[in-house]
C-alpha cells in the first residue's frame, strides 16, 4: 500500500511541475490548470487512502465542508476580489503550519533522541516561525486590499531596528529551544517566538504601501510555499515538501521579476517597506494646467482617425467589468484595418497577471497583449493611447520627478503618444496616493464615467469606422 501511495505522490509531483510550466504562457495556461487539478485530486485520494487511524468520518466531514466553501467562493468571488481571496488562502496555509508545528511538539507519542531530536525540533521551530509570519502578514494584506485597513505604509520609528531585534530574539529563543526536551521553559520559548512572529508578520506587511500589493501577494505566496514545505518535513510527507518547494521558489522568482520591473530591491521586500526612507506618498501636490474632459463622440472620432492604437488597462477596468467591452472595441477596430495592441505593466491590477487573465477571459488575442518593455519604445509612433482605469503605472512623475514617492519605478510612457485619452470615474489618485500629471498634459483628455458604459457608448458611435 505504501508503495502505491508513493507512486501516487510522485505522479502528483510531476503534474504540479507540468502545471507550473503550463502557467508560464498564455497559450498553455488552461492546460496548466488541468494538470494542477489532476495532481491535487490524486494527492488527496492517496492521502486519504493512507490514513492509518481509521478516522475517515472526521476527515470526510472536513473535506466536505472545505469543498462546499471552495465551490461557493469559486462561484461567488469575482476577479476584482481575487487578490483578497488569494491573500486569505495564504493565511490558511500559515495557520496550518502553526497548528501542525505545535501539535507535533506536544504529541506525547514522539520520543526522539540525538540528531533526530534536533532535526525534529528545528523543523517545528522554523515551520511555526514561517507559518506565523505568513498568517498575520496575509491577513494584513487582505485588509489592505479589501479596504478594511489603510493602504498607506505604517512607518513606525526605527522600524527596521524593530524587525532586526525581533529576528535576533527569535534566533536566541531557537538556540535554547531546539536541543532541549519538552518542558515548561521550552513551551514558553516556542510560545514567545510564535507571538513575535505573528507581530512581525503584521509589521512587515503593514509597512508596505497599497501600490506595491501585487509584489506583496507574490511574496506571501512564496512564504506560504515554504510554510507548506516546513509542514511536510514535520509530517514526513514528501509530496508536501515538493509542493512547498515549488510554490516557495516560484513565488520568490516571480517576486524578483516584479521587483525588477518596479526598480525595487528584492531584499527590501522581505524586510518590509521596500527600504523606504519614511516618506509617505501624498496626493496633495498641485499640478500645473487644467484637465480637459472629452466626450464619447470625440473619442469615437479620435478612434476613427487613428491608425496605431495602444490600450493600457488597469484595475479600473476590472472594477467596471469592462474587459468584454474592450475586447469588442478591439475587434471592431482591427476589422477596420487599424493596428491595436495592449500595453501591460508588470504590476497592473492587484495580482500578478491580473490584466492578462481578464483580457484572456474576454478572448483578446494573446499576440497583441505586450509587456511594458516590449511596447514602451513604440509610444512616440502611436497615434492614440486609451488608458482604462490605470493610474500609477502611467504616472510621468516616476520618470520626470526625482523626489516623487514612485520615482525610479518603470512606467508605461503613454504621454509620448500623439494623444492620450484616460477613462476614469474621477481625478482621484491611485494606490500610491500621488497625483498624476498625465491628466494635465496638453495631449491628454479625460473621459469621466464608468469604463464599461463609456466604451459601449463609443462602440455604438463607431458604425461605420
Amino acid at each position: 500500500m505504501n508503495s502505491v501511495i508513493s507512486m501516487a505522490y510522485l505522479f502528483s509531483a510531476v503534474m504540479f511541475i507540468l502545471s507550473l510550466g503550463g502557467l508560464s504562457t498564455h497559450e498553455t495556461a488552461r492546460r496548466g490548470n488541468y494538470y494542477g487539478m489532476v495532481g491535487m485530486a490524486v494527492a488527496i485520494i492517496a492521502t486519504v487512502a493512507g490514513i492509518t487511524s481509521g478516522a475517515y468520518l472526521p476527515v470526510g466531514i472536513a473535506m466536505g465542508v472545505g469543498a462546499v466553501i471552495g465551490l461557493h467562493l469559486a462561484r461567488k468571488v469575482e476577479m476584482t476580489a481575487m487578490p483578497q481571496l488569494v491573500a486569505l488562502l495564504h493565511s490558511f496555509v500559515g495557520l496550518a503550519a502553526v497548528l501542525i508545528g505545535w501539535g507535533g511538539y506536544l504529541d506525547p507519542r514522539i520520543n526522539l533522541e540525538g540528531a533526530a531530536h534536533i532535526v525534529h525540533n528545528s523543523e517545528i521551530y522554523i515551520g511555526v516561525f514561517i507559518g506565523a509570519i505568513t498568517l498575520t502578514g496575509s491577513i494584513v494584506a487582505f485588509g489592505k486590499l479589501q479596504g478594511l485597513i489603510s493602504g498607506k505604509p505604517l512607518m513606525l520609528p526605527a522600524r527596521h531596528w524593530l524587525n532586526l531585534i525581533a529576528l535576533v530574539i527569535c534566533v536566541v529563543l531557537g538556540a535554547q529551544f531546539i536541543p532541549a526536551d519538552v518542558s515548561n521553559a521550552t513551551i514558553i520559548n516556542l510560545l514567545v517566538m510564535t507571538g513575535i512572529a505573528l507581530l512581525l508578520g503584521i509589521h512587515l506587511i503593514a509597512a508596505i504601501g497599497g501600490a506595491d500589493m501585487p509584489v506583496v501577494i507574490s511574496m506571501l505566496n512564496s512564504y506560504s510555499g515554504w510554510a507548506a514545505a516546513a509542514t511536510g518535513f514535520m509530517l514526513s510527507n514528501d509530496l508536501l515538501i515538493v509542493i512547498g518547494a515549488l510554490v516557495g521558489s516560484s513565488g520568490a522568482i516571480l517576486s524578483y521579476i516584479m521587483c525588477r520591473g518596479m526598480n525595487r530591491s528584492f531584499i527590501s521586500v522581505i524586510l518590509g517597506g521596500f527600504g523606504s526612507d519614511g516618506t509617505v506618498a501624498s496626493s496633495d501636490g498641485e499640478e500645473e494646467g487644467e484637465a480637459v474632459a472629452t466626450t464619447h463622440d470625440e473619442l469615437a472620432d479620435d478612434l476613427k482617425a487613428a491608425k496605431n492604437i495602444v490600450i493600457v488597462p488597469g484595475f479600473g477596468m476590472a472594477v467596471a467589468h469592462a474587459q468584454q467591452a474592450v475586447s469588442d472595441l478591439t475587434d471592431k477596430l482591427r476589422k477596420a484595418g487599424k493596428t491595436v495592441r495592449f500595453g501591460i505593466h508588470p504590476v497592473a491590477g492587484r495580482l500578478p497577471g491580473h490584466m492578462n487573465v481578464l483580457l484572456a477571459e474576454a478572448n483578446v488575442p494573446y499576440d497583441i497583449v505586450l509587456e511594458m518593455e516590449e511596447i514602451n519604445d513604440d509610444f512616440p509612433e502611436t497615434d492614440l493611447v486609451l488608458v482604462i482605469g490605470a493610474n500609477d503605472t502611467v504616472n510621468p512623475d516616476a520618470v520626470e520627478k526625482p523626489g516623487s514617492p514612485i520615482a525610479g519605478m518603470p512606467v508605461l510612457e503613454v504621454w509620448k503618444a500623439g494623444k492620450v485619452v484616460v477613462l476614469k470615474r474621477s481625478m482621484a489618485s491611485g494606490y500610491a496616493g500621488v497625483a498624476n500629471p498625465l491628466f494635465y498634459k496638453e495631449n491628454s483628455r479625460m473621459l469621466f464615467g464608468d469604463a464599461k458604459d463609456s466604451l459601449q457608448s463609443v462602440l455604438g458611435k463607431l458604425t461605420p469606422v
